[in-house]
């Protein structure tokens, strides 16, 4: 029976080994990039928060210097009116919460990204080329402290500019121009701008501050204070994002739990690993090992193999083991009748040479000779059962060629031949001239055995019949012989079993036919018929190129 047929398993069910260990490596290489990937995209919020809260004190800076400007100014013209719209922002992000159809609110968003290219470091102040007109210098004056006030809490870097782009209060550069500034030069055109900045540090960074650009960087908001669509100043901040380790410390019970998952998913890939590749090899492993040690006869399939790859190496073991216990049992059969057929006229040959030996001298000529034919007998026979016993080797061990045959040129070659030995060969339907995948002395030596056999039992004509299904061509032998008991119908394929065993029998003939039929993939069988003997062969087609 195939190995295949025996498999506990549905092939459906079975993945690639290379694809376990394509979703394993995947699997693996995700998680260092899963990794980069969070924190690239925790740190791109940390960026986007610092922005929010620069925005944030913005408008609420922006509020006091607009306050200011109307508890000061006598007529409402301060400012400059260059666009037309009172606040606007290029291309602003979605928000989740969009403002109401009220032209109250004129929300301003986050709109910096770790992603764009980060920008050189601010440039430096530059002397003013404008005057500074004497109400925005007063409000600086006054703005000044609120701006010292509001950045010890927010550790913000601030400037106050008015419409020219002169700073008119901060800690630094009072009195000097960052009007070529691009985010302050597109503040100035009425529109939120904002940037992110190299950061040059006079202190080195920690070594750990290495893995985060957050360190590296700083945000710069530039925030147009508008008032009856006229630019009355520029709100330039500053401020470096939160560094991603101090917020990751500060956040250890969510980094803890992320650590944890990830132990947890290379757990799994463990345990993936192990049941779909190590838990099958290590109980094929214990089955070979229990057959060496002789407590199992055979390597059975794995039952849940998970793998094809698997499958098959289970498959290949279990077929190499089921045909090796074959043939130690052939053997071993094959040995016990070897030993009986030579026992018995190595016997007899041994009792009628100590007879002679013994009674040479005074044994009658007559007995004397047939002690003698029936030595020769029995030599002859051992002769006969060591010739077969020769050719039933060479037909176990046969390698098969890839030569083809076909039954027409076989069948004219051996009609005349037992013609003459007075066995008629009759051809019942055309013999069909496909090539069969078995050379043409071997198939001269299966059918030489088979009409031999019929010679031995009286057989006077054989008849022979055809039939191609799939890839097997059925061959029928049926001759008018004296047929086969149904006593001995189990029997004949056994090793030494013959009935005709005084006229030369050896009882070897159909086993050297089964034996090279086998290995060309063939097969014979007993058929069932009520006159004369009849036998079946199974062969296999010659295989075409395309198929």
């Amino acid at each position: 029976m195939p190995i295949n047929a025996r498999l506990p398993f549905p092939r459906k069910t079975l993945f690639r080994l290379r694809s376990i260990l394509l979703l394993v490596m995947l699997a693996v290489l995700a998680l260092p990039l899963g990794g980069l990937y969070f924190f690239r995209i925790y740190e791109n919020e940390l960026v986007q928060q610092t922005e929010l809260e620069l925005i944030s004190q913005s408008a609420a800076l922006a509020a006091s210097f607009r306050q200011l400007v109307r508890n000061q100014q006598q007529e409402g013209d301060y400012g400059y009116i260059q666009f037309s719209t009172s606040l606007t922002q290029p291309d602003p992000p979605y928000t989740e919460e969009p403002p109401l159809n009220d032209p109250f609110y004129t929300p301003v968003t986050p709109s910096v990204d770790l992603i764009a290219p980060i920008a050189p470091p601010r440039p430096e102040a530059r002397p003013s080329t404008q005057a500074v007109d004497p109400l925005a210098r007063n409000i600086g004056e006054q703005m000044n402290q609120i701006l010292r006030d509001t950045q010890q809490i927010t550790l913000s870097g601030m400037r106050l500019l008015d419409p020219n782009g002169t700073v008119i209060a901060g800690r630094e550069e009072v009195g000097l121009s960052l009007a070529h500034i691009p985010e302050v030069k597109q503040a100035m055109q009425g529109k939120y701008a904002s940037v992110i900045r190299q950061r040059i540090s006079d202190e080195p960074p920690p070594p750990l501050y290495s893995i985060s650009r957050g360190s590296q960087i700083r945000v710069f908001t530039a925030f147009p204070i508008i008032e009856d669509e006229r630019l009355q100043g520029v709100l330039l901040l500053s401020r470096t994002p939160n560094n991603i380790i101090k917020h990751l410390y500060a956040n250890k019970g969510v980094v803890f739990l992320a650590t944890l998952s990830l132990l947890v998913l290379a757990v799994l890939l463990i345990l993936l690993v192990s049941s779909t590749i190590s838990r099958p090899i290590r109980e094929l492993l214990r089955q070979t090992e229990r057959v060496r040690q002789g407590e199992q006869r055979e390597v059975e399939p794995i039952h849940n193999p998970v793998t094809k790859e698997i499958a098959q190496l289970s498959e290949s073991f279990a077929g190499m083991s089921h045909a090796l216990a074959e043939r130690s049992d052939y053997i071993r059969r094959f040995a016990t009748h070897v030993s009986h057929e030579f026992k018995t006229p190595l016997t007899a040959m041994q009792g009628a040479l100590e007879l002679l030996h013994d009674h040479i001298d005074t044994m009658p000529a007559e007995r004397r000779e047939k002690f003698i034919q029936n030595l020769l007998a029995d030599t002859q026979r051992l002769k006969q059962l060591v010739n077969r016993l020769l050719e039933l080797a060479r037909a176990d061990s046969l390698e098969t060629r890839k030569e083809t045959s076909t039954l027409p040129a076989l069948f004219k070659a051996l009609h005349n031949r037992y013609l003459e030995r007075g066995l008629q060969v009759r051809i019942h339907n055309a013999l069909p001239n496909t090539p069969l995948a078995i050379a043409p002395d071997a198939l001269e030596t299966i059918v030489i055995n088979l009409f031999d056999n019929s010679l031995q039992h009286g057989a006077k004509r054989v008849d022979v019949y055809t039939h191609a299904s799939g890839d097997q061509l059925r061959l029928r032998l049926h001759d008018n012989g004296e047929g086969i008991s149904a006593a001995n119908r189990d029997k004949i394929f056994t090793p030494f079993f013959t009935t005709k065993r005084t006229k030369g029998g050896t009882g070897l003939g159909l086993e050297i036919v089964a034996s090279i039929l086998k290995a060309y993939n063939g097969s014979i069988r007993l058929g069932d018929v009520t006159q004369g003997a009849e036998f079946i062969l199974l062969l296999s087609l010659e295989k075409s190129e395309g198929k």
